[in-house]
């Protein structure tokens, strides 16, 4: 699924920045936002890719590992 990060004006004229809503394409997640925010001007759009995979973390023994190969 993908995610898409707005930043909008209100009708009153305020400007909100990172309102992240996920969805299944851009018109998906641009009804949701105006769900919340009636009347708003969407004044950027980016899409954010949630499928990438996130690197596991090392640990100190894979970090003292590398440090003694390293030497």
């Amino acid at each position: 699924m993908l995610k898409f990060n707005f930043t909008v004006t209100t009708r009153n004229g305020q400007r909100v920045e990172s309102i992240q809503i996920h969805g299944k394409d851009l018109p998906d997640a641009e009804r949701k936002l105006r769900q919340m925010y009636q009347q708003c001007e969407v004044t950027q759009c980016k899409t954010i890719d949630t499928d990438k995979k996130i690197l596991p973390s090392a640990d100190i023994e894979d970090v003292l590992s590398l440090i003694v190969k390293e030497n």
